[in-house]
């Protein structure tokens, strides 16, 4: 075994790298052995377990202490040198962190299934589709700053009654005291 500090790793179907071993060696053009299902380009700096036979030379472990998380026991966490991060916490939490955006491209359906659910957005929460079906045994649309909670554009079909506790105004104005 060897441990050494990784100068450079070059992507492809066989991913080789550059590292430095023992004092005064570099190892170069040798593979990266990886775990099934994962994938990394560690940065130049970081530090590697080789494992050579003979003159065969593979780097089966990379680790960068610069930028690992600290976890409690039992915990497992992925992680990049800029600090996102999906971690499998204690008490059964999946904790995702993106410094930027979060991207999740389904080709067919997504399900989510939860007592509760919350989405907090700082400037707006964008739907896009060519349908959206809401079912629920109630609904409410909250103004957090007192102005219109909803502004609704193009046409608006109800079926049911409509009961409003404050003015109801259409184009020709207030319908509150119209009378038949």
């Amino acid at each position: 075994m060897i441990r050494g500090i990784i100068q450079s790793v070059v992507e492809g179907v066989i991913k080789r790298f550059t590292a430095s071993g023992r004092p005064g060696e570099t190892i170069t053009n040798r593979e990266y052995f990886q775990h099934y299902g994962f994938s990394s380009v560690p940065l130049a700096g970081a530090e590697a377990i080789l494992i050579q036979e003979g003159n065969h030379i593979v780097m089966v472990a990379s680790d960068d202490r610069r930028f690992r998380v600290g976890l409690e026991a039992g915990e497992v966490c992925l992680y990049t040198d800029e600090g996102d991060q999906i971690r499998l916490k204690r008490d059964k939490e999946i904790y995702v962190k993106s410094g930027n955006k979060l991207t999740a491209e389904i080709e067919n359906e997504v399900t989510v299934t939860a007592k509760a659910a919350t989405v907090t957005a700082t400037d707006l929460i964008h739907l896009k589709s060519k349908a959206i079906v809401l079912e629920c045994e109630s609904l409410s649309i909250l103004s957090s700053t007192g102005s219109s909670a909803a502004a609704l554009k193009g046409d608006f079909a109800l079926e049911g009654s409509l009961t409003a506790t404050g003015s109801v105004i259409d184009t020709t104005g207030n319908t509150n005291h119209h009378t038949h």
